[in-house]
């Protein structure tokens, strides 16, 4: 095996580096791994929370949106050429994690899952402008979703797979997951001990990030 401090190969059964002195046991290993997964989920909660405080305290970055939106009505025309949505004043979330979405779920028991879909269909309608597609926002969600029983949500989740997957090669961007791909795991990967809609959700939050990251490269907000 090797080291994972210096990167030296060691015996198998070796405790401690001899070059470097690091701790190179199972247990350390693990101990390490789970310490980086338990760094990942508390950044994302952070930045989850810090998102909503900002929607309720309002953030002076979004002021220039309306008048950045209405001042590109004819950006359609553009996107043929394969340019770049104008500026919209803001910069877009690209750090979603799958694990603030559900602990935050569990803790607000399901509001905040709402709060979530808004804030991701109104990303993404910014970063995907002038491709001639609407994300619906979270009322028509709601209550389209009640009153067909739950298939509008599925229709929902797989249009905006599909449009995820077609904004990606004006961006540089290949994604892989389309629309389809995602109302396979929310129908049929419900079968697999329930796992399916978390593995939907999550192709859906990693490739609005791979978007909403390309977006604010090109529009230098990084």
């Amino acid at each position: 095996m090797f080291c994972t401090k210096c990167g030296k190969q060691i015996p198998d059964s070796t405790k401690f580096c001899p070059y470097c002195g690091a701790n190179c046991s199972p247990e350390q290993d693990i101990a390490g791994q789970a310490g980086q997964v338990f760094n990942k989920v508390e950044k994302e909660l952070g930045s989850a929370f810090d998102e909503v405080k900002q929607s309720f305290n309002g953030n002076s970055n979004n002021q220039n949106y309306n008048q950045g939106y209405n001042a590109n009505q004819n950006y359609s025309n553009g996107y043929n050429n394969g340019t770049i949505p104008p500026y919209s004043g803001t910069r877009l979330k690209d750090d979603r994690g799958l694990a603030s979405y559900i602990i935050l779920s569990i803790i607000t028991c399901g509001i905040y899952s709402y709060y979530f879909i808004y804030k991701m269909a109104h990303d993404v309608n910014i970063a995907c402008d002038g491709d001639g597609e609407n994300t619906s926002g979270l009322v028509a969600f709601i209550l389209l979703s009640f009153i067909t029983c739950g298939i509008y949500a599925w229709f929902w989740y797989y249009n905006l797979g599909n449009r995820l997957a077609a904004n990606g090669p004006r961006y540089g961007l290949s994604i892989q997951e389309n629309g389809t791909t995602v109302l396979l795991w929310q129908i049929f990967g419900a079968f697999i001990c329930g796992i399916g809609p978390f593995v939907a959700m999550h192709i859906l939050i990693k490739n609005s990030n791979k978007i909403c990251n390309a977006y604010n490269r090109a529009q230098g907000l990084m």
